[in-house]
């Protein structure tokens, strides 16, 4: 019998309350990661409950190669995949506007319409700019292809679009617990385990489980050169911005300048991580995870990986005749990527800060049952 949504993500939520259950009662996991310091302060884990631990989890695999219960056990007790399948009905039920929370579910049509509406949208306007998609070298200016207001309307409208939306489902997502105040202690810790990624090394330094139950810090090294390229190349828009506005510096920048050496740095840690990232999904262990995400977790990965070679490849050849067709497909993917990211796997981050900030606040506030360390 086919399931509606509801009964879905109700029986997900079951699943992810009985195995905390279990888990809350063995305890051998404890010192593993945040989810299980948490998990002791709670007797019973409602939807609440679940849906901030899932987030919380970082799916780094090491409690399901230390779990005595874990299949074929009949306790079947598999927490990264239950967790894993819980996160999407997150996204999806703190989604706004409501009814978009269903494209997670649909991430690899999502994902191909929006590469194929960015793409179009650019080729299209090089086009009608006039001299085909082939012209002669004009020292590099972007401009005399895309006019600078044309690209600050487009990408603001569209900016201010993802900020809104995955700002208003974190907040919503935030509400449901109201955790108290956010101390400073507090907000630096959190942010510094998001930084750092901490919760990624299986709670004693060696990494995550992949493959098989061997440890491997690739996870991590391939989630900072995708986290810290990403920043990187945001802070070299960021100084190209203000070079332009405040000081009158209008592209095209030189080699040396510093919102090129950003954005090369940035570019190269976009072409490592992602590509990194990619081998380590496909080889992940198959009960780590859930399988019917990948396609959303290769939507980014992908994403990411050509918006950085493009640009390199803009970069590189920014004086030749393919300027034009090269700066096209690369404000594409850039397009297509900034479509995607309030209703796929970007949205992972924003959500499990917010988790991790709720944790930081938690643990400082005393635990009235008394159960595991405070």
């Amino acid at each position: 019998m086919n399931m509606t949504l509801t009964q879905l993500v109700a029986a997900a939520e079951a699943e992810a309350a009985r195995e905390l259950t279990i888990c809350n009662a063995c305890r051998y996991c404890e010192g593993f990661c945040a989810v299980f310091p948490a998990m002791t302060r709670r007797l019973e884990f409602g939807r609440n409950d679940v849906h901030y631990l899932a987030n919380l989890c970082h799916n780094c695999g090491a409690c399901l190669h230390a779990c005595q219960y874990a299949p074929p056990h009949e306790f079947g007790v598999n927490l990264p995949r239950a967790l894993a399948e819980l996160r999407v009905d997150t996204y999806s039920e703190f989604a706004w506007p409501r009814a978009a929370g269903a494209l997670y579910r649909k991430s690899g049509a999502y994902v191909a319409l929006s590469l194929g509406a960015g793409l179009a949208l650019f080729l299209l306007l090089a086009l009608m700019q006039g001299g085909g998609l082939v012209r002669p070298a004009n020292g590099g200016n972007f401009y005399a292809v895309f006019p600078h207001n044309l690209l600050v309307t487009l990408f603001g409208a569209v900016s201010a679009w993802v900020a809104l939306s995955l700002g208003i489902g974190v907040l919503r997502f935030w509400n449901v617990w109201k955790p108290g105040p956010a101390s400073p202690a507090a907000t630096m810790e959190a942010l510094g385990n998001a930084l750092t990624l901490k919760y990624l090394d299986g709670g004693h330094g060696e990494g995550c489980n992949e493959a098989d139950d061997r440890f491997t810090r690739a996870r991590r090294v391939a989630h900072h050169f995708t986290f810290y390229g990403f920043m990187l190349c945001l802070a070299s828009t960021t100084v190209a911005t203000l070079y332009h506005y405040g000081l009158g510096l209008a592209a095209p920048y030189a080699y040396t300048s510093l919102p090129v050496v950003l954005g090369t740095l940035g570019g190269i840690g976009l072409l490592i991580g992602p590509l990194g990232l990619f081998l380590l999904n496909i080889r992940r262990h198959p009960d780590h995870g859930d399988p019917a995400q990948k396609a959303m977790d290769h939507g980014l990965i992908w994403l990411l990986f050509l918006v950085s070679l493009t640009g390199l490849l803009l970069m590189v050849l920014r004086d030749t005749a393919a300027m034009t067709a090269l700066l096209a497909v690369h404000l594409g993917f850039v397009m297509a990527l900034f479509l995607t990211m309030p209703y796929g796997k970007f949205a992972h981050g924003i959500f499990r800060l917010a988790a991790l900030l709720k944790f930081s606040i938690e643990k400082r506030q005393p635990n009235r049952l008394r159960l595991g360390a405070d």
